[in-house]
């Protein structure tokens, strides 16, 4: 199992249209991807930073989503980001919610 982490700041007073966008468009687009089990995003109180987490059953299938669907999910978060997000991935080592890899990293 893989997690994707992304880290991005939003414009100010956009947390609202970023839910919106998220539970509208993104959450639908990622069910739909092969391999995908959860998205998690977390944030401050009065922050603008925000951190998204997913899982993914194989790194094929997180570089398959990363490559073909994300430049449109950022596209469609253009309105409430500030600057670029940041992307990192890493092996699951320990979870409850999913089987980790054997790699580690």
């Amino acid at each position: 199992m893989f997690a994707r982490s992304v880290s991005l700041r939003l414009k100010p007073e956009s947390i609202a249209k970023f839910t919106e966008i998220l539970d509208n468009e993104i959450v639908p687009t990622l069910r739909k991807q092969p391999g995908f089990h959860n998205v998690i995003t977390l944030s401050t109180t009065g922050s603008p930073d925000l951190t998204s987490i997913s899982l993914w059953d194989t790194n094929e299938h997180l570089e398959a989503y990363n490559t073909a669907v994300y430049p449109q999910v950022l596209k469609s978060l253009e309105p409430v980001l500030s600057g670029t997000p940041t992307v990192k991935v890493r092996n699951v080592v320990s979870s409850t919610l999913a089987k980790p890899t054997t790699a580690a990293a």
